[in-house]
């Protein structure tokens, strides 16, 4: 990682020069900021905003990055980070790209080594794994929190929770309570990130001896409204389904609006269960069963790893940490089948 006298050295000016170029003070001919600039592009500095922030009396800062704040899973989890950040002196400043990889650019762009002093990415559909690579490249610390690919490491420090185990919860449960016909509804498209949720319910459900139908599968994002028109579409495909198993509380809750809509009995007619268990699961009627992750846990793993990175520097390894297994919670919304033959 380049330095600030390198930079200097290679300008043909001194590092108070190069500083002043860098928080635009002092005074600097035009060509000589122009010169500093080019050079700073060239060998990919970034300042020490550590350093920085020490001499300026300026407060630590670090950047989570989320993909929707209108998701209650982000603010619940940028809750559980500021908590924990907190504890170490340091402030939390959220990006909210709304599922938009310009947005998320920008942002990088922004925080990287100029407005924070290290990055969390929440691992999404739309997180650019490129960007944060080279970010990382460029010395910026950057960790990726909740990565749920269990066969594939991303090159960056991260932080794992094994949804795949967490599909295989929710399916053993429905298929404990009795259940053999069940729909699947997956809150994201057939190559994102929920698939490993999907993947972990159809394995229990080949163990078990049922076949998961491709009629009764319905792909869509990851929101209440998504979720009540893909309850619709499965039932309405499917209508002897007993259980419905989804990868999110999100389209979860709309799965129960369908129900609702449709006058079935939850859980008599159709059993329900979601995955993540924000607080929403437990105040929803009926409330949610769910196979809840440990945000607080996965949040101070989160920042416990990223205050590493900062430590370490350049000499900071590539880790994975996982986090502990997802829990079945059982609620109100999954019981056995009304019908004994199901």
């Amino acid at each position: 990682m380049s330095t600030l006298a390198e930079v200097a050295r290679r300008a043909g000016v001194t590092t108070a020069t190069v500083s002043n170029v860098l928080r635009n003070k002092g005074r600097v001919s035009a060509g000589t900021r122009e010169r500093v600039l080019a050079i700073v592009s060239e060998l990919g500095y970034r300042p020490n905003l550590n350093a920085r922030a020490l001499v300026e009396g300026r407060p630590l800062t670090i950047a989570l990055v989320v993909s929707s704040i209108a998701n209650p899973f982000y603010p619940e989890f940028a809750e559980a980070v500021e908590l924990e950040l907190r504890k170490h002196g340091y402030f939390l400043l959220v990006c909210n790209t709304n599922n938009d990889p310009v947005q998320e650019r920008a942002y990088l762009d922004a925080v990287g080594g100029s407005l924070a002093h290290g990055v969390l990415a929440m691992h999404t559909d739309h997180v650019q794994l490129d960007e944060l690579i080279a970010l990382r490249r460029a010395g910026i610390p950057v960790v990726l929190s909740m990565w749920e690919q269990p066969d594939k490491h991303p090159e960056l420090p991260c932080v794992a929770v094994n949804f795949y185990q967490a599909g295989v919860i929710a399916a053993e449960h429905l298929i404990a309570l009795g259940h053999t016909r069940i729909g699947a509804i997956v809150g994201s498209e057939r190559t994102g990130k929920h698939v490993w949720r999907y993947r972990g319910f159809c394995d229990a459900m080949k163990a078990a001896g049922i076949a998961v139908s491709s009629s009764a599968t319905c792909y869509c994002d990851d929101t209440i409204d998504a979720g009540r028109r893909a309850a619709h579409s499965v039932l309405a495909a499917n209508p002897n389904l007993t259980a419905l198993f989804t990868s999110n509380d999100l389209p979860a809750f709309g799965a129960l609006q369908a129900a609702a809509a449709l006058g079935l009995d939850v859980p008599g007619d159709l059993s329900v269960t979601g995955l993540t268990d924000i607080q929403l699961a437990h105040q929803f009627r009926p409330a949610l069963t769910t196979v809840a992750v440990s945000t607080s846990e996965a949040a101070r793993l989160s920042v416990e790893m990223l205050l590493k990175v900062i430590k370490d520097g350049a000499e900071a390894p590539v880790d994975v940490w996982a986090a502990a297994t997802p829990q079945l919670v059982v609620r109100d919304s999954t019981g056995a089948p009304r019908d004994a033959a199901a």
